[in-house]
């Protein structure tokens, strides 16, 4: 079946990949659309559980309508070490119906998953359809962006899955997307490829000092902090500076008991929102009716009758109605909701939260950063560069990881 025409030039080749029954690994910088295809390829399936999406973390798997990546295959926290995973995972027998009942797997944010991990899981799958094929003959998708966040790792070197054996023996077929979507401000594209590739050029120097500003708190455009702390207190104070009545909308869950107080916080939004009529806000879902994405910021002008009205920056007003957010366990099956507005307080999120959302106008601090990726993803998430707001910056917050560089220029 031929693409529709939402589809552009650059994006047909790697579509027709995706169609090609070969693993695939997609890739490219932010903006370049990996989601967007993704949606495109699973649109050629009546039955979405043929070709589950996985995601790294729970909360990824909640935006994406997924499932983890370690409940899938059974690795729960990795507790006792792989061997002891794989021992109790041969014995599973949901597990080897659940892995030969599908497809396919996609992976959702690839960078994220460790070496180790994807090894582990390609051993289960394996086993569980009998079959010494990699990943027992299952097909892959990697999509990501490893010049992005990497996987959680406290101690030792980063774990990244391109430099683990499994990932040669997975055969991918390469499908990178090269032409940003987001953001046709040829000079800040440039800017962003060499901060993806941790160089401070004079052209980035140039760049950041030019966007130097003291910090106006009063100044519309969300806050990108490093720290989750941070960007709670700073919409809590800028909140309280309203002097309209306060709405309070608790957020409400169905499912186990234990289950919600323990998974809650996987949620995109909060267990009480608290908004007030001229608060900047956020939203924390693409719309299906395609009148916002996450991302999407704005101003509530209005709330009555439980019906919240928001004036985009582009200046049309929305009604905004609550919507569910689900929460997967392995089988696909919805263990866990919560109903809610799909809004936050817009005043500051974290850098990490920041990930896949676009952004008109944002204020940050680049100063003391400590990640490879995290000053790229922080600056990436912009539409055009007449919205960046620079409190400050360091050389050393642009960072980018030597084995990702080489790994990408390799595949050049």
């Amino acid at each position: 079946m031929l693409p529709d025409s939402d589809i552009r030039d650059d994006q047909l080749e790697a579509f027709h990949l995706l169609l090609s029954g070969e693993n695939v690994f997609l890739t490219g910088a932010a903006g370049s659309g990996k989601s967007f295809l993704i949606r495109k390829f699973l649109e050629q399936f009546d039955d979405k559980n043929l070709f589950p999406v996985l995601a790294s973390t729970g909360a990824a798997a909640v935006l994406v309508g997924g499932r983890t990546f370690h409940s899938f295959f059974g690795l729960g926290i990795m507790e006792g070490g792989p061997e002891r995973v794989f021992e109790k995972a041969k014995k599973d027998g949901r597990l080897r119906k659940r892995i030969n009942k599908v497809e396919g797997i996609i992976i959702d944010e690839i960078s994220m998953i460790s070496g180790d991990v994807l090894d582990l899981a390609e051993r289960i799958a394996r086993h569980a359809r009998e079959n010494e094929h990699p990943f027992g003959g299952l097909r892959v998708i990697a999509v990501g962006d490893f010049a992005q966040l990497p996987p959680v790792n406290k101690m030792g070197p980063r774990n990244w899955s391109f430099q683990h054996s499994v990932w040669q023996r997975m055969q991918f077929q390469k499908a990178h997307l090269r032409t940003n979507h987001r953001t046709q401000d040829a000079e800040f594209l440039s800017v962003l490829n060499d901060i993806r590739q941790g160089q401070v050029t004079q052209r980035v120097f140039e760049f950041l000092n030019d966007k130097i500003k003291i910090h106006d708190e009063s100044d519309s455009g969300i806050r990108l902090f490093p720290f989750r702390n941070q960007s709670e207190q700073f919409n809590l104070k800028q909140l309280n500076k309203i002097t309209a009545p306060v709405h309070v909308f608790p957020t409400l869950y169905w499912g186990d008991a234990g289950k919600i107080e323990k998974w809650k916080d996987t949620f995109p939004v909060p267990a009480e929102l608290a908004l007030k009529e001229g608060a900047e806000v956020i939203f924390t879902q693409n719309d299906p009716q395609k009148r916002w994405i996450n991302g999407t910021q704005g101003v509530v002008r209005q709330v009555e009758d439980k019906r919240i009205t928001v004036e985009k920056r582009s200046g049309r007003q929305v009604t905004v109605d609550p919507v569910s957010f689900d929460l997967l366990n392995a089988e696909g099956e919805v263990v866990m909701s919560a109903t809610q507005y799909p809004l936050n307080l817009g005043y500051a999120t974290t850098i990490h939260k920041s990930q896949g959302s676009t952004l008109d106008k944002v204020w940050c601090d680049l100063s003391q950063l400590w990640e490879p990726g995290q000053a790229y993803v922080a600056l990436s998430r912009l539409r055009d560069s007449s919205g960046l707001n620079l409190i400050k910056w360091s050389r050393n917050s642009i960072k980018a990881d030597e084995d990702v560089i080489a790994f990408y220029g390799s595949q050049a």
